[in-house]
Formats: structure tokens, sequence, C-alpha cells
């Protein structure tokens, strides 16, 4: 008789420890941020919500006049806001650290994570599409890109899989060579 030898089956789970999100303020990005903040309680991961102020073009319109902006103003006030934002939305049992860096978006999201050794990244897109997206570029796309470790993109007006969510409504199905052909955003 042979002796069937059992396989151990080995389990394997996910051990989120750092949580990195971020953020602008808008509602694509609080979107975005709920879910890292039910991904840092599920798990208990440490969370870093990160602002980015980019470089204001120091020349504007046709006269180009100079624009007077002071950068460390700005992040100054971006940090009140952040650590404002947090104390409100934030549970007590989630660590959560707010950061304010200046540059390119998606280079200083990306240095963030390298830096902090995060093992996820929350990021929100705004859906751009057409010549805003030519214009503006994705930040998203290229964090997605770049990025040491898994990303999860947020779009705004898709299905929410958050528990006690008020967008729990599927969205609407559209084939993909509608989306190609520009027909929905």
């Amino acid at each position: 008789m042979r002796k069937i030898k059992s396989r151990s089956v080995r389990k394997r789970v996910i051990a989120l420890k750092r949580i990195l999100v971020t953020t602008d303020f808008s509602p694509e990005s609080r979107k975005a941020f709920r879910y890292a903040v039910a991904f840092a309680k599920q798990f208990g991961a440490a969370l870093d919500v990160v602002s980015i102020v980019e470089p204001v073009p120091m020349m504007s319109g046709p006269e180009m006049s100079p624009i007077a902006v002071d950068p460390s103003a700005t992040a100054k006030s971006t940090k009140q806001m952040l650590v404002e934002w947090i104390a409100r939305e934030v549970p007590s049992t989630v660590r959560a650290t707010a950061l304010v860096r200046q540059g390119r978006a998606f280079l200083e999201i990306v240095a963030v994570a390298q830096q902090r050794g995060a093992d996820l990244i929350v990021i929100s897109t705004h859906g751009y599409s057409g010549l805003m997206h030519v214009f503006m570029g994705s930040t998203a796309e290229r964090v997605v890109r770049h990025a040491p470790c898994p990303v999860l993109v947020v779009r705004q007006h898709e299905h929410d899989f958050l528990a006690g969510s008020k967008n729990k409504t599927a969205t609407k199905k559209t084939s993909v060579k509608a989306k190609r052909r520009g027909l929905m955003n």
C-alpha cells in the first residue's frame, strides 16, 4: 500500500505595514483616502498621507509677467490642512503621518514610497480624457509605471467596495471599443 503524502498548503497572507495615500483635496482623492484609511485600519498598517506642491510656472499670460508664489508658504498651509484633515478623518487606532513634498507629483510620490518603505500606494485618478489627458497627463499612470510597490488606483465613478459606502451602485458597462473611440469617458 502506498502512503499518500499530504502537502502542507502554505497560506499566503497579505501583510501591509505601511500605506501611502496621495491627496490634492479633490473629491477623487478623498475617495482614495477613505480606501487607504480602511486598509490601514484592517491591516493595522501605518498611513502616510502625502500632498505634492507642484512648481508654479514663473511666467504666465501674454505679457509674460512673473507670478509671485512662495512655495514654502504653500507647503506650510498644505501641511496644516493635512494635519487637520487627518485629525478629523482618521480613527485614533490608525497611525497617520502628514507629508508635504515639492516637485513633480509622480516623481515625489514614487520617492516618498521608496523612502518610507510603502507596501501599497493608494491614488486617485481624475479621469481626464482626450485633450485634457494629453495636456494634463496622468499622475496615476506614471506612478503605476514607476512605483516600487503595488498601486491601487481609485476612480471616482466606479463601483465602491467599502462597507457602509453610499456609492454601492454598479456602474453602467461600456464596451472597450466605445471607450477607445472616445464615445465614453
